[in-house]
């Protein structure tokens, strides 16, 4: 796609004039979406999983790209995305993957079926090992993508439609001509673009999108409503396992039922139970490694709220999961929903009914494609 400096179109109007008006929400792109971004955050390969946590911390990510000498590694997913020097095209680093929390969280787990693991070992030495070591623990990491930027909005909502949460996008790339997503690529720097991002710069155009902004979320098909939960007596190492086995970055807490038996140690359907939190990754972030350490064995609730009052917890910008539900009803409309999305940085809204039970979920992979297909339906 060939890239455009016009940032405004014109229209004729009568004796020949022209006047400005402003780009449409269609003829974005995705160096739209960073022109305020800062450099990328990232980690060496050699730093340990103890300093890639602080440095997610210290920043408020959830994800760091590792980067690592070039030459002598096999990107994610068979990927070579690597920084090279402005001047010269030399390769001066090759990312080899994206960690995130999750990818920590599945480390902390282990192996379930080791007994010997089963008060999650020895945290503070599993938390020194290099970063590198624990690329690839959960499907996300996997794989690892760049979005070109002039890739379309439409195009890059396509991408963010299909899961895919966070891109690189190359600053001075090779490859100007190449819109979408990419498994090679050679730039000085990358930036990274979120599907948050896309969210934010969706609600900034959002008279663009009265039409479906004005639509209950329940009449767009963007409910899952296949839900998988904790319940608040399951043990926080159950919890991270679970969640770990699930690809799940957050589950919700749900009251146990005090009528039938259930096993406190697995997921388990979360629909039409009351929501009493959320055991998020994210939140992870801010904990301690002793207190997770000494933590392990309890409950999951009495987890949190210690998590909650503590002086770095506090002053992380990690929300109180347990102090304010992020929720919504099935007639909410769309707008409201990305309004608490936004307000509150959460990456997925928990549905209740009228009676606070839970009836499903909405993420921001679910309101992304919502909004793709009317931007799609409505003319050009």
């Amino acid at each position: 796609m060939q890239a455009t400096k016009m940032e405004e179109k014109t229209t004729e109007v009568c004796g020949g004039a022209s006047t400005p008006q402003p780009q449409r929400l269609r003829d974005k792109k995705v160096k739209d979406l960073i022109p305020d971004k800062k450099r990328l955050v990232e980690v060496p390969y050699t730093a340990s999983l103890s300093d890639t946590m602080n440095a997610l911390l210290a920043n408020r990510v959830v994800a760091v790209p590792v980067a690592a000498p070039p030459g002598h590694w096999i990107g994610a997913g068979g990927s070579m995305i690597l920084e090279a020097d402005k001047q010269t095209g030399a390769a001066r680093k090759h990312y080899i993957g994206m960690v995130t929390m999750l990818d920590v969280l599945a480390h902390i787990a282990g192996n379930d079926a080791d007994p010997a693991d089963v008060d999650g070992g020895d945290l503070d030495k599993k938390m020194q090992v290099p970063v590198s070591s624990i690329i690839g623990h959960c499907l996300e990491s996997l794989s690892l993508w760049t979005l070109n930027s002039n890739t379309s909005i439409l195009d890059c909502m396509e991408v963010f439609s299909k899961g895919i949460h966070r891109a690189l996008v190359p600053v001075d790339s090779n490859m100007e001509n190449v819109s979408g997503v990419e498994l090679v690529e050679s730039a000085s720097s990358y930036r990274m673009v979120t599907q948050m991002d896309l969210l934010k710069f969706l609600k900034a155009h959002e008279h663009e999108l009265r039409g479906i902004l004005v639509r209950p979320v329940r009449e767009l098909g963007a409910v899952s409503d296949i839900v998988f939960g904790v319940t608040d007596k399951t043990k926080v190492i159950d919890a991270i396992r679970c969640m770990n086995r699930a690809s799940l970055n957050a589950v919700p807490i749900v009251e146990s039922a005090e009528d039938i038996e259930e096993d406190h140690g697995q997921l388990i359907n979360a629909k039409d139970r009351k929501v009493v939190g959320t055991f998020s990754a994210t939140d992870l972030r801010g904990c301690p490694i002793l207190l997770l350490q000494s933590c392990l064995q309890q409950d999951v609730m009495d987890f949190i709220r210690k998590l909650c009052g503590i002086a770095l917890h506090e002053g992380s910008g990690l929300r109180d999961s347990t102090k304010e539900l992020i929720t919504c009803r099935p007639e909410s409309l769309l707008r409201e929903v990305i309004d608490k999305v936004v307000k509150n940085h959460v990456h997925r809204v928990w549905v209740v009914n009228e009676s606070g039970l839970l009836v499903g979920l909405i993420s921001l992979t679910d309101i992304i494609r919502a909004a793709r297909v009317w931007m799609l339906s409505e003319p050009a």
